[in-house]
């Protein structure tokens, strides 16, 4: 792996597979776990596929994920400092995107997130940025991001315009969630962009039970430490839990975050910090071998890959009643929990430490099920490939189109 790095030269005309680049910024978080499935089963299918992402971001596992992924990616991976928050630098970065996209001359240009949605269309709003070669779709999946903003903030309204603008020139927007459509419709509006639900999905081995080690907390957090996790929440529950019970359970935290030291704060002025710990990034699924019970505090949510990796794993979750969550759980909706409420979620935290354990496995067996049934990387990748199939059509690539999958009877 090295930064701009020069795709494999093949004359994908003859070979008629699509040439496909996934553009995302950071390289964590359920966004880059999407990114890696999706890019690594394409490649799988004969696609020539790369990936842009940001190189100050991730770290070492990050590193290590896409080092095991590159040899399939034909047009490799590329690595640029993007900067999360709007900076000086972005027309730089910007045009450097622009040029490796030149380079690598993709029939379909998948920007994922606020940033890489901006960075993969952003060259058909400014002529003088440098474009493919051939005519190519350019493709959105916003991954909550911008559906997340308050739009009474006027730095948000400008976000949104933007959003707005872009949407005019993308070809195709799958959403992970029925809820990310909505509020996308609500907040931007399409002006012609084709678009579809295309819930995030797991790998069969991921339906391996999991159990918790000896020494797990009595419950665990995974994922950023951001206010719109709700992770203050989940803290102040505990400490509504030790009046009420007179003992704080123990907590794991698994991820990292800008928060970290508010909550940490947070736990002190609560009198609860000895019963938290906090871990960095561990893949999922060791994750959740060092809690007993998941809990899921968001404010805001789109599908969040974290639901569906317990809910496989068979891990006991509480979770709010946020985002594309409920459609996670379907009919079982009634188990989500209010969220911004710390005493409904203490409330739920203490029911789950009295549910007996052939409870927890009939509701954990139930909901699995469910999962496997509607939430599987296969038909994630097939449901994306016929919506750039579809798309390609719609513009006249025929050729491209006709590359993707069979045509459906």
């Amino acid at each position: 792996m090295r930064d701009e790095r020069q795709s494999l030269s093949s004359d994908d005309k003859a070979l008629g597979r699509l040439r496909i680049v996934h553009v995302m910024r950071a390289p964590i978080g359920g966004l880059f776990r999407h990114v890696v499935d999706l890019a690594g089963a394409q490649a799988a299918r004969g696609h020539a596929v790369g990936i842009i992402a940001d190189s100050s971001t991730g770290g070492e596992r990050a590193e290590a994920t896409l080092r095991r992924l590159e040899p399939a990616l034909e047009l490799g991976v590329t690595r640029l400092c993007i900067r999360r928050l709007p900076s000086w630098t972005d027309p730089i970065v910007a045009f450097r995107i622009a040029m490796a996209l030149k380079r690598l001359a993709p029939d379909v240009v998948h920007g994922h997130g606020a940033k890489g949605g901006l960075y993969a269309r952003l060259p058909a709003l400014l002529p003088f940025f440098p474009s493919p070669p051939h005519r190519h779709i350019r493709v959105y999946t916003p991954h909550g991001g911008s559906l997340h903003f308050d739009p009474d903030a006027l730095v948000n309204r400008l976000y949104l315009s933007v959003e707005r603008a872009l949407e005019r020139v993308t070809n195709f927007i799958p959403f992970e969630s029925a809820y990310a459509q909505k509020r996308f419709a609500e907040a931007i509006g399409f002006s012609g962009s084709m678009t579809r639900v295309v819930p995030n999905g797991l790998r069969p081995e991921e339906f391996e039970p999991i159990a918790p080690s000896d020494d797990a907390a009595d419950f665990l957090y995974v994922g950023e430490w951001r206010r719109f996790k709700g992770v203050d929440t989940l803290i102040e529950a505990l400490a509504l839990i030790r009046d009420e019970t007179g003992a704080a359970p123990r907590l794991a935290l698994v991820g990292s975050g800008p928060d970290e030291a508010a909550l940490r704060a947070l736990a002190e002025a609560r009198g609860i910090s000895e019963r938290l710990s906090f871990a960095p990034p561990i893949p999922a699924r060791e994750a959740l071998r060092t809690g007993r019970i998941l809990v899921v505090p968001s404010r805001a949510e789109s599908l969040p890959y974290i639901v569906l990796e317990a809910i496989a794993a068979r891990t006991p979750l509480i979770a709010t009643n946020v985002g594309g969550i409920p459609e996670i759980f379907g009919d079982h909706a009634d188990r989500l929990v209010a969220s911004d409420d710390p005493r409904a979620l203490a409330r739920a935290m203490i029911a789950a430490g009295r549910t007996d354990a052939a409870q927890r496995r009939l509701a954990a067996d139930q909901l699995a099920d469910r999962v496997a049934e509607n939430f599987s990387l296969c038909a994630m990748d097939e449901a994306v490939l016929r919506g750039y199939r579809d798309a390609l059509e719609a513009v006249g690539h025929r050729r491209a189109a006709e590359a993707v999958l069979p045509q459906r009877a």
